[in-house]
């Protein structure tokens, strides 16, 4: 393979979508929020998309057999409210030039499909644990800034301080170039651990956003799980337990 392929599966008239990109991350905050959007509004998987700047390897499946990595492109159809195209995969591109090329690859989808606005999900690390349900957001232009200031989000100077690194920055620029709204919404998290609760906090603001009422048990089970590793992680640093005790099977099933 020596360039990105799209594979269409199935061919969907939308009426102006958003476009709604949750790839792997920081906190994986990004992959959680729209797989989840994915699996209860229960999109339809529309495109396959392979490319050389993905990671070299396959993944094993349930019944032994394997698929090459990717990404892939679910619509959703609203009988009421607005109609949605969600890039969902396994990773980002783990070259500069591949995520320049990428983008460009789901900007085109998004013109084809007349996308006027695109959201991305992502993790804002700040490298300690932390207990909060903020979300910061970046955006193309002003206005834009002050509607979602409405929701919540959270506009801070100079932060992130160092710029927003990867697909959820680099889908921002280039759609700014072509004339497409775009913002990032980023829920603070530590960085080191899947972070559910982070991504709950995001996933609220975007059903205030576009009027969804989504089922959260499953985040909400995550975070509780996850709420028992960082309690133990206090208390790691704290001094009061040993690390053997946090390094059980059970444990480490939630962790990466």
């Amino acid at each position: 393979m020596k360039q990105t392929t799209v594979i269409r599966l199935k061919k969907v008239e939308l009426d102006r979508p958003v476009l709604i990109e949750g790839l792997p991350g920081v906190g994986h905050v990004g992959k959680l929020v729209a797989d989840h959007i994915v699996a209860e509004l229960k999109a339809e998987k529309i495109m396959e998309i392979y490319s050389p700047h993905l990671p070299p390897q396959v993944l094993v499946q349930g019944d032994g057999t394997i698929r090459l990595v990717r990404n892939e492109v679910y619509a959703y159809r609203a009988k009421n409210g607005r109609d949605m195209l969600i890039i969902v995969g396994d990773h980002q591109s783990v070259t500069n030039e591949g995520h320049y090329e990428l983008c460009g690859v789901f900007l085109d989808i998004a013109e084809e499909f007349g996308v006027e606005r695109i959201y991305t999900i992502g993790g804002y690390g700040v490298g300690q644990l932390v207990e909060t349900d903020s979300v910061l957001g970046a955006c193309t232009g002003k206005e834009f800034v002050d509607e979602l200031s409405g929701y919540g989000v959270e506009f801070r100077e100079n932060e992130p301080g160092g710029g927003i690194v990867g697909i959820s920055g680099v889908l921002l620029g280039l759609a700014k170039l072509r004339g497409i709204e775009a913002a990032c919404l980023m829920g603070i998290t530590s960085g080191y651990l899947v972070d559910p609760k982070s991504a709950q906090s995001v996933l609220k603001v975007l059903c205030k956003i576009f009027g969804l009422d989504l089922n959260m048990q499953a985040l909400q089970d995550r975070a509780a799980e996850m709420e028992k590793i960082v309690a133990k992680l206090r208390e790691m640093e704290q001094g009061q337990q040993p690390y053997e005790s946090t390094t059980s099977e059970d444990d480490l099933r939630y962790i990466g």
